[in-house]
């Protein structure tokens, strides 16, 4: 039996920075997300935000009618709150709030899967929760706090405490996992990382691309960890192919940080596939912020292909970039392009050869077995005769031999 979702409204001050109207999508999709359903929206225009309660009496007054009327258990704000905004609007709407970051985390915390994701999303709350311990007074009293200068002191430092480790650990996984890819390095083995939006189907891709399973769901952040799956080119060329944890606009700047390591793995890829839904008027905007975030990882000098997925939703789609691929990861569209592309951009680390080997020097051939493509095998009177693809850094293994 599945649980009813939670009825929450949703707030909102538009103060001109930014589509509001998009932005409250996004909210509603976040909240779907996380297991609730949006049932209302309030938002007012404004020059900024209301100091201590973010929005101004009549507006929060209309918005307690609606969460009393509706039943909603919870208003969520599209912003970044203060804990004495948060205490003061509990106290105004008397039911539960969070803001947008809030909203972002309780996703992250479930849906991490990895030991690395859960601490990464443990340490990226604490963050966010220490400067507002103060205002949250009343909202951690009722997860087990009390009140008291004391109490809140010790609270801090607890929590100073707790990152502290957390950080300690995350930078063990993290040295782990450079040697993981130093080794991946040394086995000549390229990497295709998969980047972009939250929900634009990378998942769906990746799993049409290399028969693998990886959870799909049309649902933002269905991906919280980077999963690897090996994929084999047209060429013969085997890579590992890597599921990074989807972008969302105004993602605050600490979550980027957190999540940071799971997307550094487009940092050390061969190739990054920058994907986007094609059927989305935003498509544009969402490769900007993309392109943003892949600048600050310091990508800009890995080879990059466009994917405009999803275009079994839409005809003609219209590419804001005339050299990318269109692809649908539903009805296989475009994939085959995208293999070949892949197979161009790798060019550089493969060849097809003929050799021949003497009976005493078939131990030769373990490159093109092992990290090529075996073709065509014959035995005949002189040695074995192979045709297949090595890695470029194997050739010189191979040139005595060569037909």
């Amino acid at each position: 039996m599945t649980e009813e979702p939670i009825k929450v409204v949703l707030f909102a001050a538009d103060c001109g920075g930014y589509d509001i109207e998009r932005s409250m999508e996004e909210l509603a999709a976040l909240a779907q997300a996380n297991g609730m359903e949006a049932v209302a929206e309030v938002v007012q225009k404004r020059e900024t935000p209301e100091a201590a309660t973010f929005l101004g009496e009549g507006r929060l007054a209309e918005g307690r009618m609606l969460c009393i009327n509706l039943g909603a258990e919870c208003a969520v704000f599209d912003a970044e709150l203060s804990g004495s905004q948060i205490r003061n609007l509990e106290e105004l709407l008397e039911v539960q709030v969070i803001d947008r970051t809030m909203l972002i985390l309780e996703i992250f915390a479930s849906r991490a899967v990895t030991n690395e994701g859960k601490l990464q999303t443990e340490l990226a709350t604490l963050q966010y929760r220490l400067p507002r311990l103060a205002g949250l007074g009343a909202s951690l009293s009722r997860q087990g706090g009390g009140g008291g200068e004391s109490k809140l002191e010790y609270d801090r430092r607890h929590v100073r405490r707790r990152i502290d480790a957390l950080r300690e650990r995350l930078e063990e996984l993290e040295r782990r996992r450079a040697e993981t890819r130093k080794s991946r390095e040394k086995s000549g083995v390229p990497v295709v990382a998969l980047v972009g939006y939250t929900n634009v189907g990378k998942s769906s891709l990746l799993n049409r691309l290399c028969g693998a399973q990886v959870l799909e769901a049309d649902m933002l952040f269905a991906t919280l960890d980077p999963t690897a799956r090996r994929l084999s080119l047209p060429s013969g060329l085997a890579c590992v192919a890597v599921d990074t944890v989807g972008f969302v606009s105004r993602l605050p700047h600490n979550l980027v940080q957190a999540f940071k390591s799971t997307l550094e793995e487009a940092a050390f890829a061969d190739v990054i596939l920058k994907v986007c839904d094609a059927s989305d008027p935003e498509a544009a905007a969402q490769l900007a912020v993309t392109d943003d975030v892949l600048g600050e990882l310091g990508c800009g000098d890995i080879p990059q292909i466009v994917v405009y997925n999803k275009c079994d939703r839409v005809e003609n789609a219209a590419l804001f970039d005339t050299s990318a691929v269109r692809t649908s990861a539903v009805t296989g569209e475009g994939l085959d392009a995208l293999l070949a592309r892949l197979d161009a951009a790798l060019a550089g680390r493969v060849r097809r050869i003929a050799v021949l080997l003497p009976y005493d020097k078939l131990g030769e051939a373990t490159p093109m077995r092992e990290n090529g493509t075996v073709l065509t095998e014959e035995y005949r009177p002189e040695g074995v005769y192979l045709e297949g693809i090595v890695k470029t850094m194997d050739l010189h293994r191979f040139t005595p031999y060569l037909v």
